[in-house]
């Protein structure tokens, strides 16, 4: 039968559900959008390793069910106490869907994995344990959690992700309209972070564009699928375009 039978269908509206209304209390920078976004692409990339001889196929449901509620606990929107036991959270959901569908995911281990899976996607966690030497096999070998980090992370770059962590103001309309520069001002806006600054600003480091530079320009070094990396190139091309259009714009003598 394929993918999703109606059981697995049932669980995945439920999952959707959970995540719309608690995203709607986020600002736009991780609403549901993004999350549907993160979730097509992460498909995406699950069924193009399922195609290539020879490699471990992902299981569909988890990295669906994954997808859906990877930013459901974000650390910028919950407290420490609610972000650190994401399986705990969440065991509620799993135990109903067991009853209601039919599927045991508490049993089957994939509530766990699920769980460590929303624990371990984000940039900054995995960043903390390589620097710490904590990264262990299951992170380098877990097919369902490549495939979320890896849509997650596409999101974070190009037309969509560049604009949500950056201000929004008029200064980013020609721009808005020209590249569809989006995500990046959303998140900024939301925590009154400058857009750029001069070099001997003290705020200089804490800006939307600096943030291109600390993390965004990063990310297609670090992706972990074949497909990823390849949609990365285009994605990553239109941020070099991005921060040229800015130097050029900045740097105008009077």
């Amino acid at each position: 039968m394929s993918y999703p039978t109606p059981s697995e269908a049932g669980i995945i509206a439920d999952a959707e559900e959970l995540m719309v209304d608690t995203m709607a209390r986020y600002d736009p920078s991780h609403d549901a959008f993004h999350v549907q976004r993160v979730r097509k692409n992460a498909l995406q990339l699950a069924h193009s390793l399922s195609a290539q001889p020879g490699a471990r196929k992902p299981d569909l449901l988890t990295v669906e069910l994954a997808a859906l509620l990877h930013d459901v606990l974000d650390k910028k929107y919950v407290s420490a106490d609610e972000a650190a036991d994401p399986y705990g959270f969440f065991l509620p959901f799993f135990e109903a869907a067991g009853k209601k569908h039919g599927i045991d995911l508490i049993k089957d281990g994939r509530a766990q994995l699920i769980a460590k899976i929303v624990t371990n996607v984000s940039w900054s966690t995995e960043k903390k344990l390589r620097q710490a030497g904590l990264t262990e096999d299951w992170h380098r070998e877990c097919v369902e959690l490549h495939c979320v980090q890896d849509a997650d992370r596409l999101d974070a770059i190009g037309a969509f992700g560049v604009y949500s962590d950056c201000v929004l103001h008029d200064l980013w309309l020609t721009l808005l309209n020209t590249l569809g520069i989006l995500r990046c001002a959303a998140y900024s806006a939301s925590v009154n972070r400058p857009l750029h600054t001069p070099a001997s600003d003290p705020r200089h480091d804490d800006t939307a564009i600096q943030h291109f530079y600390d993390k965004l320009l990063h990310i297609r070094e670090q992706l972990k699928t074949e497909r990823g990396e390849q949609l990365a190139e285009k994605r990553h091309r239109l941020m070099l375009q991005f921060l040229s259009a800015i130097d050029e714009e900045f740097e105008v003598n009077a």
